[in-house]
């Protein structure tokens, strides 16, 4: 940099000028930046709505027996209907109405008794009829609400987004733009869809992605979706405005095809930022009404189209479909058929046994359709509380760190470890007859000689082996409060021989290096075999060292 100065004209100067400010005054300067910026965020109050497309998990389209399978060549999976070819006529798919209505039960909507369905027009490559089916006027259920909880311990937010609407429609062609060209692949067009519509109850991304996350471990445990974004079988719109506590909403603009939770956090701070930087800089121009898109490489929206007008879809009742008249009876039968869901589970097992609730949450996420790791666990528990705590962490710790959580749930239940097993080991532990390295040995023991050996036949697995031979073959001798191996006496001669066979530990445990007394615990529980008590070897052994 070239200034001109008293010195000489034109004389270099390393650095810059603000560098020869005082470091102080420029640092309280930059924290007085941040702080005021950060109280002009809290100023401002974000208000969320989503809309929500989950793919019903029906196996065939919803107005013909087209495939919706994943992956498939493009333009295979396509009946005549989904090409919109003159003269071919819906034929609806009553199991997605069925699965559509069991969804609606579980999130406390009103199940409309007459719902209809309506054609919704516009021109674009997507929609070979030029008009979508959906339901527009009488949507299958309204008025539902999904209870979220937000944060930990103070921080803790309990809170219902509240559901607009629940309602069918089938699904759009995937088109793609390639120069002057579009493509269009016509194996997703007409797959049914739940399109689910909150109400505007979410003020944070944190809340937004929550609701997500919570209503995909819904959708998994009815059966009526799978939730997986990445594969586009759930897809996000996201409507987003700001204002300022206590005044009016503002403007909305809606961010399209959101499809991981990551990316729908990065749209919502990313309007709430462009909405407050607008009504900060701005204030006088109203902010236009408009559709975005998620840039997902700079996590920062851009903009489609500009909503000035209502687009108007020329919406009009379907001739072809007659309206779905639901029997009260047949809505009482589904309630009765509901599973637990995810968060019921949580709150019951951590309620009657005081464990943690991200060691429930780990079992529920093993299997999210059919519980199979709750199961399990309740199955190795058999309501004694005396053992809740401990069989669960034998199973979230011991049993999943070794196998690994990628391996199915089903598969290592029932057959490397059965919970018949699991529990008479841990009642075994608990009782003092054999210890907790005993218990993580045949642990290993099992996995090893059943889950990993390819020779092993079903019939031969874990569950058809007594523990008191699994105990034999790994020469694990069982003792109880009486017998002499317990006595102080033999503690004594078993921490004196370990501190013969570890002269060197001995030593440097005395120069002051604690650490190696772990040397010789470990030394005096091989030559127990594993039956020893590890804490009172410990305190055995300080004893003897201080003598």
């Amino acid at each position: 940099m070239i200034i001109l100065s008293r010195w000489g004209l034109g004389r270099p100067i390393i650095g810059s000028i603000a560098s020869t400010r005082h470091p102080c005054r420029q640092s309280s300067r930059r924290y007085a930046t941040k702080v005021k910026a950060a109280k002009c965020e809290e100023e401002w109050e974000t208000v969320i709505g989503l809309e929500i497309h989950a793919q019903l998990k029906t196996g065939r389209k919803l107005f013909s027996p087209a495939s919706t399978s994943y992956g498939e060549t493009p333009n295979t999976n396509v009946d005549l209907h989904d090409a919109a070819f003159p003269g071919t006529l819906p034929f609806l798919d009553l199991q997605a109405v069925r699965l559509s209505l069991i969804t609606a039960l579980a999130l406390g909507c009103k199940i409309n008794t007459r719902s209809t369905f309506d054609r919704k027009h516009y021109f674009y490559h997507d929609i070979p009829a030029s008009y979508q089916i959906t339901q527009h006027y009488n949507p299958l259920a309204r008025d539902g609400k999904l209870r979220i909880t937000q944060g930990e311990n103070k921080a803790q937010r309990t809170f219902d987004v509240g559901i607009h609407q629940l309602q069918i429609e089938q699904d759009t062609a995937k088109s793609q733009t390639v120069g002057d060209n579009v493509l269009v692949d016509l194996n997703r067009a007409g797959t049914g869809l739940m399109e689910i519509v909150t109400k505007p109850d979410m003020r944070s991304a944190e809340e937004a992605g929550a609701f997500v996350r919570k209503l995909q471990g819904l959708l998994r445990r009815l059966g009526s979706g799978d939730g997986d974004m990445e594969k586009g079988n759930l897809r996000v719109d996201v409507n987003v405005s700001v204002h300022r506590h206590g005044m009016p909403f503002g403007t909305r603009c809606e961010i399209k095809n959101i499809n991981s939770v990551r990316f729908l956090q990065a749209a919502i701070e990313s309007e709430r930022r462009r909405h407050i930087s607008h009504y900060l800089t701005t204030p006088s121009i109203p902010l236009q009404q408009e559709t975005r898109g998620l840039n997902e490489l700079t996590l920062e929206t851009f903009s489609l189209r500009s909503k000035e007008e209502a687009m108007d879809y020329r919406y009009m009742p379907d001739s072809n479909l007659p309206a779905i008249a639901i029997d009260p009876a047949y809505l009482e039968k589904l309630k009765a058929e509901l599973p637990e869901m995810p968060w019921q589970v949580v709150e019951r097992l951590t309620a009657a046994y005081n464990l943690q609730k991200r060691d429930v949450e780990t079992l529920i996420g093993l299997d999210e359709y059919h519980f199979e790791g709750i199961r399990y666990y309740e199955e190795v528990v058999g309501n004694d509380s005396k053992i809740a705590k401990k069989a669960m962490n034998w199973i979230v710790h011991e049993v999943l760190g070794q196998i690994g959580k990628g391996k199915s749930i089903a598969k290592w239940s029932s057959t490397l470890i059965s919970a018949g097993t699991l529990r008479e080991m841990i009642i075994m532990i608990e009782e003092g007859k054999i210890t907790g390295t005993n218990g993580k040995q045949i642990v290993k023991y099992l996995i090893n000689h059943s889950g990993s050996n390819p020779d092993v036949k079903p019939d031969n697995q874990a569950q058809s082996i007594p523990l008191d031979q699994i105990l034999r073959d790994l020469d694990i001798e069982v003792s109880d409060s009486s017998s002499s191996s317990s006595t102080a006496g033999d503690l004594e001669d078993l921490c004196q021989q370990a501190i013969q066979n570890q002269p060197k530990s001995v030593n440097d445990y005395k120069k002051g290096n604690e650490k190696v007394l772990m040397r010789l615990v470990g030394e005096a529980m091989k030559l127990s075999k594993g039956r020893a008590n590890a804490q009172r070897v410990k305190e055995e052994l300080v004893d003897l060292l201080k003598q």
